[in-house]
């Protein structure tokens, strides 16, 4: 085992007396390229290029010396520090910090990041990065080959979003780019690189109100589910409280996820699914339903994107979604969700023959489908009388996760 491993984060600024001390004891000297070509590598020190860190920190286990690993900006943000102090390793971790490339790259944009969300993108997690892209007005992005700029361009179609691109911070080769995200794969960047994506402002976090960072988790009013004056009283017939409270229990939107609210409506429960942190497109082919749908949202200053159109047809061109909520249009639009595979879908019927033949149509494309039957009285609290009755059928199918290619 290395008597002494010191990750060492470089920002392209001069390295700190500590830094150079380790890095002069060094007798392996792990990094990339441009770190091993810096001229305080000691000479004589073994050479390890930083590909995979595993593999290295196996070769650093089995040395026997000091070694030091360099990182760009801070090695403990997303960086080696967590795979090199997995207990396999038995390592001893001494940390000397920089500049994370996420502050680094807000510091050249001259824009404040606490109001941002952050995220690292692979090409086995680029989908999800480009959800949140979605759904939140700010997120930098740490990019990987296969998973750059060009990529989270040409996924979010029909999203604009202005793209700030900052390509080798802290080099001499360093860039910093502003496109728009139609125009980001008309390019090609150098890695490593940082995004931030903005667009679609609905608010400002102000120095005032900010107390956390990333979006504000408690902002609006309390509950999963808001009474009907608070959509002004357009709330249709598959949209009561109840029921809506149903669909996203069994749903379980989440940040990362992608949902189709098929039929929206009054778009109550497309801005409910986005209050939860998920990517929400909202399809109807009425106009004003959709416009109802983006108003609700930017009132409680969500992002939601909304198509018009007739399902199943529209639905042909959306990008893949993780979870379905389906408001209306039939057979017809129950299969072609099915088909696009989504983890879960839910749908309502108002009978029992339109509940039986949903769940047929669901369990014939591999889902394992649960129904119940939900009654809500609304009772006036002064006399305990009847106010309103709702009664509806709650259809959901659940896919295998191994069966799902999300």
């Amino acid at each position: 085992m290395a008597d002494r491993v010191t990750v060492i984060g470089w920002d392209g600024s001069p390295l700190n007396a500590a830094a150079c001390s380790a890095l002069g004891a060094a007798t392996l000297v792990a990094g990339a390229p441009h770190h091993l070509a810096l001229p305080e590598v000691p000479d004589g020190a073994e050479r390890v290029r930083l590909g995979s860190v595993s593999l290295a920190a196996r070769r650093i286990a089995a040395h026997r010396g000091s070694a030091v690993v360099f990182a760009d900006g801070d090695p403990g943000f997303f960086g080696v520090v967590r795979t090199l102090r997995a207990p396999e390793f038995g390592l001893e971790v001494e940390v000397a910090p920089a500049v994370s490339s996420v502050a680094a790259a807000f510091a050249r944009a001259g824009m404040p990041w606490d109001d941002a969300q952050v995220v690292v993108a692979h090409p086995r997690t680029l989908r999800r990065a480009v959800n949140l892209c979605r759904a939140h007005s700010k997120v930098a992005v740490l990019t990987s080959p296969g998973a750059g700029p060009a990529e989270l361009g040409l996924l979010l179609d029909g999203v604009h979003r202005t793209f700030v691109i900052c390509e080798e911070l802290g080099t001499d080769n360093e860039r910093v780019s502003v496109v728009t995200s139609d125009k980001a794969a008309d390019h090609t960047w150098r890695d490593p690189n940082v995004v931030i994506v903005v667009g679609g402002q609905v608010g400002q976090v102000s120095a005032a109100d900010g107390w956390i960072a990333g979006r504000d988790p408690v902002a609006g009013p309390r509950g999963w589910t808001l009474p009907a004056d608070v959509y002004g009283g357009l709330l249709g017939e598959g949209e009561s409280e109840l029921l809506r409270a149903a669909q996203l229990a069994r749903l379980g939107p989440r940040v990362g996820d992608l949902v189709w609210d098929i039929g929206c409506g009054s778009g109550a429960f497309a801005t409910e699914a986005a209050r939860a942190g998920a990517a929400v497109i909202a399809v109807d082919r009425d106009p004003a339903a959709c416009a109802r749908a983006e108003s609700a949202a930017r009132r409680f200053g969500l992002l939601v994107q909304t198509v018009r159109g007739s399902a199943p047809l529209i639905l042909e061109n959306l990008p893949e979604p993780d979870v379905v909520r389906i408001g209306g249009g039939g057979p017809a639009v129950v299969n072609a969700v099915a088909e696009r595979r989504p983890q879960r879908i839910v749908t309502h019927a108002a009978g029992r023959d339109a509940a039986e033949l949903a769940g047929r149509d669901l369990a014939e494309h591999g889902y394992r489908v649960e129904c119940a039957l939900l009654q809500s009285v609304e009772l006036d609290p002064r006399a305990w009388t009847e106010k309103e009755r709702s009664v509806a059928f709650l259809i959901t199918g659940e896919l295998d996760p191994r069966e799902t290619a999300h």
